[in-house]
């Protein structure tokens, strides 16, 4: 019979590659992971792993494994859950990492939508929310320290989710152009008036950093309209991008989620459209957790919500 906390063992070597690694997280040795795997493969009656130069990678039944023990870990996690819940008067605690156009539009919608339940499972459900950007929030799903993420991938630079997680579409988001509004008058753009980029070639360009997928986006989009974007101000913070587009600094392109309320600035959809589309992920098999499935469905309210604004 297969035990699970060797397949913990299994999944964590999946997850962080190395024997050394695996037990550092685990607060083991590497010679007792070493064994577990070992009494595993015996367990199992075929290897599991095997040596590739200086360190192991999964058989082809080993990563079988792997995906049965996620589903198998996600079922223990939730359990676990719930008999905390159950022993400090909670219904759940489920832990979400969120980009922060997501986090400042969506999460407010959520928590009140939370506050208005009148089922007690529901209400009592509690929401750990950190902000952080796609890449790095799904490495914390794929090392189980959050449960949900809120990811996105632009339509001109698609994305790789991690193995053994799912995901569904909250919304899609498209990419605005936005302009000092005295710009847009010279340039006889009306407002919502589909503006082509290349009339922005020569322009002063405010974007986030180049560590962001937003800024290999606007490089992207530029190329297509056949120019690179003079970049004068970096900013992760959208907010700064758009304070600054209002007193003439430049020009940006913005997701609408990102946008809100903001006076002098000019905002245009594009005349070749480019679209962020909005994800939750999840672990496979942690769908099936009643705290998440009532998140997800929390979430979908404020996407609608967020799509009419």
């Amino acid at each position: 019979m297969l035990d699970v906390r060797r397949l913990r063992i299994l999944h964590h070597l999946a997850t962080y590659g190395t024997v050394a690694a695996t037990a550092d997280v685990l607060h083991l040795t590497a010679p007792a992971v070493s064994q577990q795997l070992s009494v595993l493969e015996r367990e199992a009656g075929v290897p599991v792993v095997e040596k590739s130069g200086r360190t192991l990678r999964l058989t082809p039944a080993g990563e079988l494994l792997v995906a049965h023990a996620e589903v198998i870990l996600a079922d223990l996690a939730a359990a676990e859950s719930d008999l905390q819940a159950l022993k400090g008067g909670r219904h759940g605690l489920i832990r979400v990492a969120a980009f922060a156009s997501a986090a400042r539009t969506l999460f407010p919608e959520v928590y009140r939508l939370l506050a208005e339940q009148t089922d007690q499972q529901a209400r009592t459900l509690t929401v750990h929310l950190v902000e952080q950007e796609p890449d790095p929030a799904m490495e914390a799903l794929k090392r189980r320290q959050v449960d949900v993420v809120l990811a996105h991938s632009y339509s001109v630079l698609p994305r790789n989710f991690p193995d053994n997680s799912r995901q569904e579409v909250l919304l899609e988001d498209p990419v605005l152009l936005c302009l000092p509004a005295a710009q847009a008058r010279r340039m006889e753009l009306e407002p919502g008036q589909p503006a082509d980029l290349t009339r922005l070639a020569g322009e002063a360009w405010l974007t986030p950093g180049p560590e962001s997928s937003c800024y290999q986006m606007i490089q992207r989009t530029c190329g297509v309209a056949g120019f690179v974007p003079e970049i004068r101000v970096r900013s992760s913070d959208f907010s700064v991008l758009l304070s600054l587009v209002a007193a003439g600094a430049g020009v940006a392109l913005v997701p609408r989620l990102a946008i809100g309320e903001q006076q002098g600035i000019s905002v245009h959809p594009l005349t070749a459209p480019v679209t962020r589309t909005v994800f939750t992920v999840i672990r496979t098999g942690t769908a099936r957790r009643p705290d998440v499935h009532t998140l997800s469905a929390l979430l979908r309210q404020a996407a609608a919500t967020a799509s009419t604004r």
